[in-house]
């Protein structure tokens, strides 16, 4: 599954999943632009792949702001090329009883999670157009499938990505561009860590009895980033170890 040629942005790509997955796409051949608010994590991002020899940039940039996705798309487009590969990877979670949760907070949650996903495809559909080929894929949330406790906002934001995943499928179905999401499950990444979880004991709830790893759900993401996976649109492609069956 060969990515050579192609250009990939990843948002959220300095750490955790995002991480995982620019290093993946650039060890089968993509040129990663590697976008995040923390551009010191997006720049050691970068230099691990360019150690390893592949083609990678930094960006700093917040993809839930339109100037500064415009910004980071024409620098892109500057360095790398039109971009084929988006991973609307940046998000945060939170945790917080549902009649806690303030009108700052939902808004903030709804604005990062599902408009930076919004602001950022709409910047780059259009090379995807002009070249008759790209690939989108969204990362979700099992807790959009299942629901959770405490996360109200969280999973609202998550399940409106996924309904965003198959409006642009069928919009796109015939431009040559599929559109697909990844719901990863328990993955032990910062962002879990910094929560009120005990992560070996979530763990062992699972099928597997392990969380899974950053690197389980970029090998999900190359896929379906690949030629391989022309025919597959709108679909999810749910990395979680059997935590939910569908």
């Amino acid at each position: 599954m060969s990515l050579e040629g192609r250009v990939a942005v990843v948002t959220g790509g300095a750490r955790g999943i995002g991480e995982a997955v620019a290093r993946v796409l650039a060890a089968r051949g993509a040129a990663v632009a590697v976008w995040d608010l923390n551009l010191e994590g997006a720049e050691k991002t970068a230099a691990t792949i360019q150690e390893a020899g592949g083609t990678a940039i930094a960006v700093g940039a917040d993809a839930a702001d339109a100037a500064a996705v415009a910004a980071a798309a024409g620098r892109t487009r500057e360095e790398l090329g039109p971009v084929g590969i988006l991973v609307n990877n940046a998000g945060i979670t939170a945790y917080q009883p549902f009649t806690t949760i303030g009108e700052d907070a939902w808004d903030r949650m709804i604005g990062i999670n599902l408009k930076g996903p919004f602001l950022v495809t709409r910047e780059l559909v259009p090379d995807m157009l002009e070249a008759g080929w790209g690939r989108i894929i969204n990362i979700s949330s099992s807790s959009a499938q299942t629901g959770a406790p405490a996360m109200a906002h969280y999973a609202a934001s998550k399940g409106g990505v996924i309904g965003m995943t198959r409006a642009l499928a069928i919009e796109y179905a015939d431009k040559g561009i599929t559109v697909n999401h990844v719901p990863p499950g328990f993955i032990d990444t910062p962002l879990v860590r910094q929560g009120p979880v005990d992560v070996e004991a979530v763990a062992a709830t699972m099928p597997m009895k392990r969380a899974g790893q950053p690197e389980d759900v970029a090998h999900a993401v190359a896929y379906l980033a690949s030629d391989e996976a022309g025919y597959v649109t709108g679909q999810t492609l749910s990395t979680n170890g059997g935590r939910y069956l569908v």
